[in-house]
């Protein structure tokens, strides 16, 4: 858990995000509520239930890329669902339970990753072994190379080849890359399994996992079959493979669990499409029943995954939504009441967008720039073409559908269209985006509103 103070996290935040600090401020103050009550007495510390919050705003303003750098602060397990998506229980669809179980087998992925980058070395070592066993396999075990195959083993080829010597020396060999191109076969594990889908109302990602494990018992276990491999890549395998056998799931699973219910977030995008309208009819009929379904898992209870129940109380939830037809007022109370924290996004104008085209770690000219270096070519944005470009997207924005910074996207992209395309052909090898540029390349869409919908 990171224990970085609400200043600190804001800072880290303002390095990819611009503006907003509303937001950030909010996110901050939950996510260091958690190291707080981590740190309170045993006695009260499972009674502190985690602020969630609602994000308000248009597309594009930088809702679900607050949350996303936030899990990544921490390294959280993180996962972001539609809830839009969520049918209530009868109806075909997903139920809300599955993000959870989502977020575990993310989680379990993220334990399981760092568990094997943790055993490489051993893991290599052990590779290593198992290679010169099959390039110097005993006598015993030695078959005839049939003519036209790959060499499988390497001269000396009598019993002096098992020799301690030559071990030693077919080792360095290995070592400094010298039999990476050579062939051995490989015996690997099969692991394709039949595809099995079910289709019912509740549960059915567990149901169809439990199904296939129950037809996995019904097959051969430890069936492998045999590949020609080259030495560097058979080295992967093997390293892979013994890295698996070094960590132990039984920690994983409990380590991503304790993960997921003491620091998950759950970022529910589009809140707002699940809240009904009036009379219930029709694709509506469901909405409200979703927000019902959702609010015990909102609230803290247990959800059945198969690494094993997993408690959502300390789930930290964070919802996002435009709610240009509706307010969050709108949702049934209950669920309101564990949205305690709401916050307005602006929108983002002229200003905005020269700070994010140009302030960011992961600035779009920064991006740009970086694509075309690998062609040779030098490109360069003047500070004049910056305004341009910022100042197209708000007009585009305001004319036709506000999408936020996404909007820098599809400009950029059609401004560098021709750029992009010769590049690699090119002779002038410095590419300086003007003002003038800019103007030439977007007046005609800008002039024409018809064409900016379509193409802007």
């Amino acid at each position: 858990m990171s224990d970085l103070k609400p200043s600190e996290i804001v800072r880290e935040l303002d390095k990819y995000i611009i503006g907003q600090a509303k937001a950030k401020r909010a996110v901050a103050i939950a996510l260091r509520n958690r190291w707080r009550r981590r740190h309170v007495d045993k006695t009260l510390r499972d009674e502190i239930a985690p602020k969630n919050i609602i994000l308000i705003g248009p597309t594009g303003v930088g809702k679900t890329e607050i949350a996303r750098r936030l899990a990544r602060l921490t390294d959280s397990p993180f996962i972001k669902v539609e809830a839009s998506k969520f049918t209530e229980v009868g109806y075909v669809g997903r139920d809300v339970e599955s993000m959870v179980r989502d977020l575990v087998s993310l989680s379990i992925s993220m334990v399981k990753a760092r568990e094997q980058e943790a055993v490489k070395g051993k893991a290599a070592e052990i590779a290593e072994e198992r290679m010169l066993d099959i390039l110097l396999p005993e006598s015993k075990d030695r078959q005839t190379q049939k003519a036209g195959e790959p060499y499988t083993d390497l001269k000396p080829v009598g019993e002096e080849a098992s020799a301690p010597s030559t071990r030693d020396k077919l080792r360095a060999m290995l070592r400094g890359g010298k039999l990476d191109n050579r062939f051995v076969d490989l015996e690997v594990a099969d692991r394709s399994i039949p595809m099995v889908e079910i289709f019912s109302s509740a549960g059915m990602e567990e149901m169809g996992i439990n199904f296939k494990d129950m037809l996995g018992g019904l097959m051969p276990r430890g069936s492998s079959k045999k590949r020609k491999v080259k030495v560097s890549e058979a080295m992967e395998i093997l390293a892979q493979e013994e890295a698996q056998h070094l960590v132990d799931m039984d920690k994983v699973v409990r380590e991503a669990i304790e993960k997921v219910e003491q620091s998950g977030i759950i970022f529910l995008d589009e809140i707002d499409k699940i809240v009904g309208k009036d009379g219930g009819h029709g694709p509506d009929v469901s909405r409200e029943g979703v927000q019902r379904d959702l609010l015990p898992i909102v609230e803290g209870s247990t959800v059945t995954t198969k690494y094993g129940p997993v408690k959502t109380d300390h789930i930290l939830f964070i919802a996002s939504g435009a709610f240009h037809s509706n307010r969050p007022s709108d949702l049934i109370p209950e669920l309101q009441g564990r949205f305690p924290i709401r916050v307005e996004l602006d929108s983002l104008g002229k200003a905005e967008f020269v700070r994010i085209l140009m302030e960011p770690k992961n600035a779009l000219t920064v991006q740009y720039t970086a694509l075309l270096k690998t062609e040779g070519v030098d490109l360069c944005f003047n500070d004049e073409a910056v305004e341009e470009i910022a100042k197209a997207a708000e007009e585009v924005n305001r004319q036709t559908e506000d999408i936020g910074a996404r909007r820098l996207h599809t400009i950029m992209e059609h401004l560098l269209s021709d750029v992009l395309f010769d590049a690699p052909d090119i002779d002038e090898k410095q590419v300086c985006i003007t003002r003038q540029y800019v103007n030439n390349k977007l007046k005609d869409i800008r002039d024409n509103e018809d064409l900016s919908r379509y193409i802007l």
